[in-house]
This record gives structure tokens, C-alpha cells and sequence, in this order.
């Protein structure tokens, strides 16, 4: 085989390669026995695991989730964690008096919330933040949980998210919570 076709074969197959790699996704973590869910970060030998300390919904109901569509008569809100310096806590996401989901790094939940103003607010074990959002029934808004876990300390804060870039941020993820 001359040297030309030699690296026409080689660009061939690495380029093949290449592109396939980039195809792959990590696989969504089966629920536990118990049905609770668990984020894993770290290696096998030093893994930490953030559970959630509820059942999460099957996967028929976040496959109905991941279709993003409106709920008649209600104000669908959808609560989004993915950011890349966030892969310790479990904090809980609640409005005004009524109990809150809890959200693992790397997962999402849903709300159908009477339509109106509603006083968002998450907690971690440091803190808590407030987010006030508004809206009418047959909408769907996007709550974007941003935080970071550091050794020295965490933070996290509530922001209304883009419709476009939420929904690609949630695709992969784990629904955590179902409520209304």
C-alpha cells in the first residue's frame, strides 16, 4: 500500500472515530431499589453519591416531562440543575407554603402551579435564595438552579432560564419531581 492511500485510511478511520465519540452521552442512572435516585460523582474507589429521599417518577411520566408541553389550565414551571462546577448538594426547591422538590446535580423537575405570582425559593445547607416569577395558565417558564460546590464552601441562586437553551440543558437529565 503506497504512503498516500496509507493516510487516506488512517483520516478515514480516525475521523470515523472521532465523530462517533462525540455521539455518545453517559447513560441515565436507574433509580434504586427503594426508588430514590443518586448522582454520582468520582472515580469507583471514591465515588460520592447525592440522593434524593423520595421515589422519583417512572420513566413513562419523564418521558411525558421531556416533551415540555403546556398543562390546560395551569402554569407549568420547570426546574433545571446542570452546571459543571455543581456535583455535590441536594437542595430543595419550594414556593410560597407548600413543600419543596429536591433536586441532585444533574436533574430536572416539573411544577403545574395555579397561574399568578409565586415566590420561588432554594435551600442547601448554607443558604437559600428567592426568585419571584409570574404566569398565566397554559404557559411554560424554565427555573434555572445555578450553583457551584467548592470544598471551601457552595452557592446557588434562581434565574428564569431560556425556553431554547433549558430544554437542550434537560434533555439528558433525570426527572426528579413531578408535582400538580
Amino acid at each position: 500500500m503506497n504512503l498516500a492511500r496509507r493516510r487516506a485510511m488512517l483520516f478515514v478511520v480516525g475521523g470515523s472515530a472521532l465523530l462517533t465519540a462525540g455521539c455518545m452521552t453517559k447513560p441515565l442512572r436507574p433509580a434504586n431499589a427503594d426508588g430514590s435516585y443518586c448522582f454520582r460523582i468520582g472515580k469507583s474507589y471514591r465515588r460520592t453519591l447525592t440522593c434524593t429521599s423520595t421515589p422519583i417518577p417512572s420513566e413513562q411520566i419523564e418521558a411525558d416531562a421531556k416533551r415540555f408541553e403546556p398543562t390546560p389550565g395551569k402554569l407549568t414551571v420547570y426546574l433545571v440543575r446542570k452546571r459543571w462546577g455543581d456535583g455535590r448538594n441536594l437542595v430543595r426547591v419550594g414556593r410560597d407554603s407548600v413543600p419543596a422538590v429536591e433536586l441532585v446535580p444533574e436533574s430536572f423537575a416539573r411544577w403545574r402551579l395555579p397561574a399568578g405570582n409565586h415566590r420561588l425559593s432554594v435551600t442547601w445547607p448554607e443558604g437559600s435564595a428567592h426568585l419571584d416569577v409570574t404566569g398565566a395558565a397554559g404557559e411554560v417558564i424554565f427555573v434555572e438552579v445555578i450553583g457551584s460546590a467548592w470544598v471551601w464552601g457552595s452557592d446557588y441562586r434562581l434565574e428564569r432560564g431560556d425556553a431554547a437553551e433549558s430544554r437542550r440543558r434537560a434533555e439528558p437529565l433525570r426527572l426528579v419531581a413531578d408535582v400538580g
